[in-house]
């Protein structure tokens, strides 16, 4: 059963578990480290780690990040930051007002594709602001789909287009910000559609090089629905580059059938304790660098 699990979503953005239960089951399941890392949000942070903390299990704080870079659209996991600095704080508020912007155009778009939706019923899927994952979390209730991306294909992310919602953060801004909060940055699923999708190996290796020239730490070196050659191709590129592995299982709960936490797919995911330890390494030198020390 696999110990480390380094990417996860609980309710707070596209998942299906609240982060305490997140942390709960991470027990449950026998992992003793794993990280919270909600689609642009930090929110369900100290709940995880409350609940994290009594049932005897490491959370590495994260968060991933959606960004743009040369026309592409990528999630970015981001790992062991200090989310209380300003320089965060500066950087997080303006990530989390592109994703609560527009959300009146985005409803009124999905609703004119037949689907009863109002601002009052997405609220009531949310504690904060309204932001397009409430959207989709809504959608999600209605049963409309088994699966979470179907709803982004056909209602959440044509709206977007159409009302001009689709600009992120871009790639170098998220990576300066990150570093600066003494965090690590890793490139999340590069095979998807959200990544590196229909392009060659070396297209897919050049924007992973000019990536890493951006800043970029690291790749995912674990996930699910890898192939063996796409786990060849990071485990190539990462030690071409001297890019750290990270990994994990992108887990949603009820909203990714079959994805189990800590394990993947039928057992495919096992995250070894040197990309942990790796990793820990990683974010102590960007704590120093950050001037970020352990006791202040």
């Amino acid at each position: 059963m696999g110990s480390i699990d380094l990417h996860t979503h609980s309710t707070v953005s596209d998942g299906t578990y609240t982060p305490a239960d997140l942390a709960r089951l991470a027990r449950t399941r026998g992992l003793r480290t794993f990280s919270l890392t909600d689609h642009d949000n930090v929110s369900g942070l100290n709940e995880a780690e409350a609940a994290a903390k009594a049932e005897g299990v490491e959370l590495i704080p994260g968060m991933e990040l959606t960004v743009d870079f040369a026309g592409h659209k990528l999630h970015v996991v981001a790992l062991g930051f200090e989310r209380t600095l300003p320089v965060f704080q500066e950087f997080y508020r303006a990530v989390r007002e592109s994703k609560e912007a527009g959300m009146a155009e985005l409803i009124a778009g999905i609703r004119e594709k037949g689907v009863d939706i109002t601002a009052e019923k997405v609220q009531a899927m949310t504690a904060g602001k309204l932001d397009r994952y409430a959207v989709m979390r809504y959608l999600v209730s209605l049963r409309i789909s088994e699966w979470v991306q179907p709803l982004w294909d056909e209602y959440l992310d044509p709206v977007l287009v159409k009302i001009g919602g689709c600009e992120n953060v871009p790639a170098a801004e998220a990576f300066a910000a990150i570093h600066a909060a003494g965090g690590v940055t890793s490139l999340a699923h590069f095979h998807k559609k959200i990544g590196l999708l229909g392009m060659r190996r070396e297209q897919q290796a050049e924007v992973i090089a000019a990536l890493h020239q951006a800043g970029l730490d690291g790749m995912e070196g674990w996930y699910p629905s890898y192939t063996a050659e796409d786990s060849a191709f990071v485990e190539a590129m990462t030690t071409r580059l001297g890019l750290i592995r990270t990994g994990g299982t992108d887990f949603h709960g009820a909203n990714r059938p079959g994805v189990e936490l800590g394990t993947g797919r039928d057992n495919n995911i096992a995250v070894p304790e040197e990309a942990l330890a790796r990793l820990r390494a990683a974010i102590a030198e960007a704590h120093r660098r950050a001037g970020i020390f352990e006791n202040g």
